[in-house]
């Protein structure tokens, strides 16, 4: 076994292959910001987009500055939008929104589509949505744009020294696997094989993203899928959390964690930041009124059972204070309760992130340069 005083060593020396990259800037000299994954990081791609899976009418948005759908599924802002308030950025645009352009293209972009998984066949029912592949596709014609903005050799460093997060596999259980009472993969996989499978998957596409340049990765698991209102709706009897979906949450999140160690080990350096979105979501879903929560069951916005069934339209029940609420709709956390989550994210200990939390890295990299 190493000494402490060799792992330390090694820790800084994994960190010190990235210095090179981590130095550039975005705009202003605020550092950019790449967003990959589904819904909870989607910032309005799909309203560009033929598929059902749209964020773009109210009351989506109500606590937006502007008060109006943003294509976030969100009553406000989004995860990657408070992310990139604590990095002292701008948030960073759709990328198929026709404003980023020029100079907007140096903050950085989000690539992002609500629906989508790990695997293509998820989210078939979406149509017309951005599948990983997709998204890599657009993150290399954004890189194209990016050079010729700036030139070839300051994208690259730009590239390499920009935050990405990317959050993905959610919607592989709840629209794929669990979706209906026989799926064509709960028969083709156990739920044990299934989560191995995903993060074979996944794995796949973090090295894609490692090739296409990322140096500094922010990975989520999945959250407590169980606990959702849409699933206490559909599948639980008094409230309780739903078994099956969290144990599937339970077996794939510690693998996501090994797998992201594995990958770091191959390539020699820390890039990629496994996030425990399970437990940051737990904490105040076990004991809201501790968060300032009057429910952690029912969806603010929504209709039926737990406001857990359809989606949030102008005809739904609406709460009158989003800040009491941990859920904002059938699936997705209100803004205050992102809140929470993007605290864990820049403070939270080893158990929340693998290997380090976000300030320890962001103080790291200013250190150097």
């Amino acid at each position: 076994m190493m000494s402490g005083t060799r792992v330390v060593l090694m820790r800084l020396l994994s960190l010190v292959v990235v210095v090179t990259f981590v130095c550039t800037k975005g705009a202003e000299g605020a550092r950019a910001f790449f967003v990959f994954g589904d819904s909870l990081v989607d910032s309005g791609n799909n309203d560009y987009l033929p598929t059902t899976a749209r964020a773009d009418s109210p009351p989506y948005g109500t606590d937006y500055p502007t008060h109006r759908p943003t294509g976030r599924f969100s009553n406000g802002y989004n995860l990657p939008d408070l992310i990139s308030q604590h990095i002292g950025s701008e948030s960073t645009l759709p990328y198929l929104s026709p404003q980023l352009s020029g100079q907007k293209l140096l903050v950085g972009a989000n690539f992002a589509s609500a629906g989508i998984g790990i695997l293509n066949d998820t989210g078939i029912q979406f149509v017309g949505i951005l599948r990983m592949f997709q998204q890599f596709a657009l993150f290399e014609q954004y890189q194209q744009r990016l050079s010729a903005e700036v030139g070839a050799a300051q994208a690259k460093r730009l590239v390499n020294g920009t935050l990405v997060l990317v959050t993905l596999g959610g919607n592989d259980f709840v629209n794929n696997y669990f979706l209906t009472p026989v799926s064509a993969r709960s028969r083709q996989f156990t739920v044990p094989q299934f989560c191995r499978y995903l993060i074979s998957e996944y794995r796949n596409i973090l090295m894609r993203l490692y090739e296409l340049g990322a140096r500094r990765v922010l990975v989520t698991g999945t959250g407590p899928l169980g606990c959702v209102p849409s699933q206490l709706a559909t599948r639980s009897r008094n409230g309780e959390c739903v078994p099956q979906l969290q144990e599937a949450s339970q077996i794939f999140n510690p693998l996501l964690v090994q797998m992201t160690r594995q990958i770091n080990s191959q390539v020699g350096s820390e890039v990629f930041v496994a996030v425990n979105a399970f437990q940051m979501n737990m904490n105040f879903i076990t004991d809201p009124q501790r968060f300032g929560f009057v429910t952690s069951k029912i969806a603010c916005c929504g209709q039926g059972r737990f406001n857990g069934l359809g989606t949030c339209t102008a005809v739904s029940n609406l709460c009158p204070n989003r800040d009491t609420y941990a859920f904002w709709d059938a699936y997705h956390p209100s803004q205050r309760a992102l809140g929470f989550i993007v605290r864990g994210i820049f403070s939270g200990t080893s158990d929340i992130m693998t290997p380090m939390n976000l300030s320890t890295i962001m103080a790291f990299d200013s250190n150097i340069c």
